[in-house]
This record gives structure tokens, sequence and C-alpha cells, in this order.
């Protein structure tokens, strides 16, 4: 096993720690873990060694210094746990945004899930949206973002929408998931019910 490969394996881990965590109780399905997908590769692709066209030179391209965090760095993890518990264990919304968006991996679905999930929970319903539709667009099989995005459309009112995201979830999970027994639950109840997501 190459060091990239023992990496990406240790990588993963250290991401499915925080979901397969029992000590978050009930909240422990909505943290962002089914259908989460694998995170970025912090692996370039190779160069193109491809020789250039005729008559054009070449130049090497000054390398930006990446300011943003990898998902390899153990910061990364550490700091997604630590948002994760902001959200479902201090209720603190806002500051979870915060802590989720200096991570600097906003393209990352568990994460603008998490994000969309806070902004919905302080009522800022168009940019929970926009978070929402970000997440699903780094991962269209994201389960939980499915799931949330349901939720939304109910307190949206908008039932018919909610039930194309439960469609989703079963042709992603099954029936049998936590992820669409939950928000087939919630489709279940009365319109105007007052439910608290």
């Amino acid at each position: 096993m190459t060091g990239s490969a023992i990496r990406l394996v240790i990588l993963t881990m250290l991401l499915a720690a925080p979901f397969a965590a029992s000590s978050f109780g009930p909240a422990q399905a909505a943290g962002g873990g089914g259908g989460g997908g694998d995170p970025p590769s912090a692996n370039p692709p190779p160069p193109d060694t491809r020789p250039a066209p005729a008559g054009r030179t070449t130049q090497k391209a000054k390398k930006k210094p990446n300011k943003q965090s990898s998902v390899e760095e153990p910061g990364f993890a550490s700091g997604y746990r630590a948002a994760y518990a902001t959200i479902y264990q201090r209720n603190d919304y806002a500051a979870a945004i915060e802590q989720l968006k200096a991570l600097g991996h906003d393209d990352h679905a568990n994460v603008a899930n998490l994000i969309g999930y806070s902004y919905r929970k302080l009522g800022d319903y168009r940019l929970s949206q926009v978070w929402y539709e970000r997440a699903l667009k780094a991962d269209p099989g994201h389960v939980l973002t499915w799931q949330y995005y349901g939720l939304w459309q109910i307190e949206q009112g908008n039932r018919d929408s909610a039930q194309y995201h439960l469609s989703r979830i079963a042709a992603i999970c099954g029936t049998a998931c936590e992820e669409y027994r939950s928000l087939a639950a919630a489709l279940e109840k009365a319109p105007g019910s007052g439910l608290v997501y």
C-alpha cells in the first residue's frame, strides 16, 4: 500500500469518526453521515507530460500558496468534530457556521450541509437553501442533505418537493435508512403542526 493510500485510509477513518461516535445520542444521524462520500483528494492529478504544440512555448505557472486547510490535516477532522458538537450539543448555530467556514472546505458536502442546516435553524431559509444546493452539487448522493433539504421543503410548505427528496433518498439508501424514515415521518404529520427539526 502506498503512502498516499495509507493517508487516504487514515483520513477516511478520521472523517468517519464523528459520524460513528455514539456519544451524540439521538442526533447522531443528523450530523453529516450517510451518503457523505469521500473527501476530495488532496493528491493532484499527475502533470501533463505531453509535448507543447509547435510554435508555442510553455511556462510553468507560479504555484500560489494554499491558505485552506487540507482534508488530510488532523486540524480539519478536529475542527469538523468541534463544529459538529457546537451544532448538536450546544445548539450554537452561528458559531458553528463560523467554525465550518474556517475549515476552508465549503465545497465538501458534509461541511456545506451542516452550514445549510445551521442557517435553517437560525431561520435564514434563503442562505440555507444555497448551502444545501452547494452540498448536493458537491455530492449528488449525499443522503443527509436530501433529508435536511426535504425538511426545509416541509417547513416552507413545499410538500411535493419534500416528496421528491424522499424519493431521492429511497434511490440512494432504500426505505429502511434513518434519513428516509425521518423525512417520511415528517411528511406524515399534518401541515402547519409547528414541528421543530
